[in-house]
């Protein structure tokens, strides 16, 4: 499919700045044979009794860093890295900026950070070896990072403190995420609590969100796009949990398009490893049945995954909607609650 396809015009004064307070106060558009206005804390009411909601455990990193390359030419450019996929104790993939500037074996500062380009790739991509490891390489990304908010967002306003709760969820366990699965951030403990007297259940995953999940599309035509790796986990508790539900007549609910992801990719199976999956029109779902998500950029991977799982026609009329009646869209903004195309 051409990307163009994937295409939609969303008013600057849309995008949400800061989250709905409380979380669970957010706009909520179900999208089903008929669209319905709701809020997050509606959602006891609209799943039923063993259904079951899917979270993503992972915990977002401070991941941005703003550092000098050192050693060369007796110059000190200025270099931004964004990690984005720890590869072992010392060693992370990052996008830097300016690529250009940047050579293999090239020694670079971020604070205390001390780490040598050891590879180049495509697309201002590199590793980056690190003279840290382990759990002291953590606290020195800690103490020198700051939180990765997206560009729409840092572009409109300076990060603060409050971003550092703000973007993150209250289910946060697992480290190693450089972007928030955004539709958790709507859940609080007051609602946890209706959903769970409303005998509605929840598992848990881990999918490391990496910043290549929200990188622009550039290729014309969808088949051309490769996505980057990410990694994830369903232990074998969670997916007999998953499929003893299914067999019980209750509902598979993927909170976050990380972890339908995660699930599609594992096939309700127990998982381990690196994903690279991109869900287009077309693809047949086997592992979740439904979807809450926020509103997601045009032409991007996300918007692609939503249009698949719900119908491209439903959703295109859904954010017709949504642009219309003022939903807040992108990472701090409103959601949706998506049932599956027939």
């Amino acid at each position: 499919m051409r990307v163009s396809d994937f295409d939609f015009d969303l008013p600057p004064d849309r995008i949400a700045l800061r989250p709905a307070v409380p979380r669970e106060a957010a706009r909520l558009l179900e999208v089903g044979a008929q669209l319905g206005d709701r809020t997050v804390a509606d959602l006891p009411k609209l799943l039923r009794r063993g259904d079951v909601l899917v979270f993503n455990n992972t915990k977002v990193i401070p991941a941005a860093l703003s550092g000098h390359r050192v050693g060369r030419l007796g110059t000190r450019p200025k270099i931004e890295a964004l990690l984005h996929m720890r590869l072992d104790g010392e060693r992370w993939k990052a996008f830097v900026k300016p690529a250009k500037k940047l050579e293999q074996g090239d020694s670079l500062e971020f604070c205390a950070l001390k780490a040598q380009v050891e590879t180049k790739g495509e697309a201002g991509e590199v590793t980056l070896h690190f003279e840290q490891s382990g759990a002291e390489l953590d606290t020195a990304i800690a103490a020198a990072g700051r939180m990765p908010l997206p560009p729409y967002i840092e572009s409109k306003r300076a990060q603060d403190e409050q971003d550092r709760r703000d973007y993150q969820t209250i289910f946060a366990r697992q480290s190693g995420a450089v972007a928030a699965p955004t539709a958790g951030l709507h859940f609080t403990p007051e609602l946890m609590e209706q959903l769970q007297h409303a005998e509605i259940e929840h598992e848990f995953v881990t999918l490391h969100v990496g910043a290549g999940t929200f990188l622009p599309v550039k290729a014309e035509d969808t088949r051309d796009h490769k996505m980057h790796a990410e990694w994830g986990e369903v232990t074998a508790g969670v997916a007999a949990k998953l499929k003893a539900a299914r067999a019980a007549g209750g509902r598979i609910i993927a909170v976050g398009t990380t972890s339908l992801r995660l699930l599609e990719s594992s096939g309700l199976e127990p998982f381990s490893g690196t994903t690279e999956i991109f869900i287009t029109p077309g693809y047949q779902f086997r592992a979740v049945d439904g979807l809450v998500t926020n509103f997601h950029l045009p032409k991007s991977t996300l918007f692609m995954l939503v249009c698949a799982f719900a119908g491209m026609e439903r959703m295109r009329a859904a954010y017709a909607h949504a642009i219309a009646t003022n939903y807040r869209f992108y990472s701090y903004g409103d959601a949706s609650l998506l049932w599956p195309a027939a």
